[in-house]
């Protein structure tokens, strides 16, 4: 195959396959053995063999190839130049109406530190492990600055570890103000607010502690934390608003089609798993464990090769109805953008992994969504035994005050705040039921919101009960 023919090979071109990269690669095919990235019909990144020798390679294809073949080799050499930990280019080449190639030696069973961070990212925020490999990383990033580099794409997959070194990768995403000199103080703070406005938000209070391990390899300017701070909540606005529009359109992390006849988005990841269930998503409901029946919504846990899931149906109870709600968004994918937002910010919440519209001639009809399962309590039961007495378990009580805390920092209000859409999950409240979930532009709508919500929770209990008496002194209370 030439290189030229990538580009209509999509996102799955199958493998393995032999590339020729024409006479500035030695005259010697790539064999192209698997795919580690893919933005179909632009970059494929692999690994294969060349020259019988193993490698990792960058192809570049499309209208773009060229661009973006000279700002890979660019930043890679700026790496190389200023004696930085990256791996070895070994060939390089671009050819008009081909594309262009990088083959990188291939650095067998690296780690990036993004898989190192998924190991201990569910432990208890700051301890000893994620301390470690978020140390290494900002360790890293002190030395590039240092050398008056930075990336612009600053992200944990861009940081291999192997054989007792720290890889810097991703050359694309390199640029230098002045290489060999220190980088400037405005451009070191942009560039630390993309590496923290990417932790999960529990870490904020930790940023301080864990600036030391960049300070220690690069002590060059003071970096107030106030101002970086304004940096990360600028990149972490960015990033969010960045993220909920990928949920709604075809990219690496989701799979989205729209037509006349319906609208469909299914995490990438997940779906040959959830394309089955939407297919026969009523007749899964009718066999499952229905917790809902009839009305606006039907809702069953399932069960598909094994795993349980949550489904549920957004109804259409007649033609009045159907006028209401066919000209806007359905219920499922304000949940299905809802879900990943908390996701996003951090807030438990069962996964979303599939939403569709049923639309006749493009006009909303029936709508599913389709979450995890998760296993627990709802806050009702939980508290229920302690209605008297008001000595609900401090752990749960105190969890629930955190996540009201972060709803206020994040302006979110629920919308139908009851103790049914609340369920214990290890050590954390889990909200479900997103529909009327809105995150606030301004303090001034969100106050009153919030105090619905707050009024709303405590009325699951009698106002002259003790424990409503306690988590009313508890709860936080916000005004506009």
């Amino acid at each position: 195959m030439h290189l030229s023919e990538l580009k209509a090979a999509g996102r799955h071109p199958s493998l393995p396959l032999s590339l020729t990269l024409a006479d500035a690669a030695g005259g010697a095919d790539l064999q192209l053995l698997s795919l580690l990235r893919v933005l179909p019909g632009q970059r494929y990144v692999g690994a294969g063999i060349w020259r019988g020798i193993p490698v990792l390679a960058k192809l570049l294809v499309g209208s773009n190839a060229a661009r973006q073949f000279q700002r890979e080799l660019q930043g890679v050499k700026l790496l190389a130049e200023q004696g930085l930990t990256t791996p070895k280019l070994l060939a390089d080449g671009l050819v008009e109406g081909e594309g262009g190639w990088l083959l990188f030696e291939f650095l067998d069973g690296a780690q990036s530190l993004a898989d190192a961070w998924a190991g201990v990212e569910q432990l208890p925020a700051l301890a000893d492990e994620q301390q470690a490999v978020l140390g290494e990383a900002l360790t890293a990033v002190a030395h590039m600055h240092r050398q008056g580099l930075w990336q612009e794409d600053l992200h944990l997959d861009n940081l291999l570890r192997h054989g007792g070194k720290l890889y810097l990768i991703d050359g694309a995403g390199i640029k230098a103000e002045t290489p060999g000199q220190q980088l400037s103080r405005p451009r070191v703070l942009e560039n630390l607010g993309v590496f923290f406005a990417q932790l999960p938000k529990r870490l904020e209070p930790f940023i301080e502690e864990l600036l030391v391990h960049y300070l220690l390899a690069n002590a060059e300017h003071a970096l107030p934390l106030e101002a970086l701070q304004k940096q990360v909540d600028k990149v972490r606005a960015w990033r969010q608003k960045d993220y909920l529009e990928k949920a709604g359109r075809e990219c690496s992390l989701f799979s989205v089609q729209r037509s006349l006849a319906g609208l469909r988005a299914v995490v990438r990841s997940e779906a040959q798993a959830m394309l089955p269930v939407l297919e026969q998503a009523d007749a899964l409901i009718d066999r499952g464990h229905l917790y809902k029946t009839g009305g606006a919504a039907s809702v069953a846990r399932i069960e598909v090769n094994g795993r349980p899931l949550v489904l549920k149906r957004y109804n259409i109870k007649n033609t009045a109805h159907w006028f209401k709600r066919f000209w806007r968004p359905s219920r499922a994918w304000h949940s299905w953008i809802e879900g990943h937002r908390l996701r996003f910010l951090d807030i438990a919440t069962p996964r979303p992994l599939a939403v569709l519209e049923q639309r006749v001639m493009g006009l909303r009809s029936t709508a599913y969504l389709v979450t995890e399962y998760i296993d627990g309590p709802d806050l009702s039961a939980c508290f229920a035994p302690h209605v008297e007495t008001g000595q609900a378990p401090e752990e749960q009580v105190q969890a629930l005050v955190q996540l009201m805390q972060r709803l206020i920092a994040e302006r979110i209000s629920h919308g139908d705040f009851k103790g049914h859409n609340l369920f214990w999950q290890g050590s954390q409240w889990s909200l479900i039921d997103l529909d009327a979930m809105t995150q606030h532009a301004t303090q001034l709508s969100f106050a009153p919101a919030y105090a619905r919500d707050r009024a709303r929770l405590l009325r699951n209990w009698p106002s002259s009960s003790a424990l409503y008496q306690r988590l009313d002194q508890l709860l936080p209370t916000l005004t506009a």
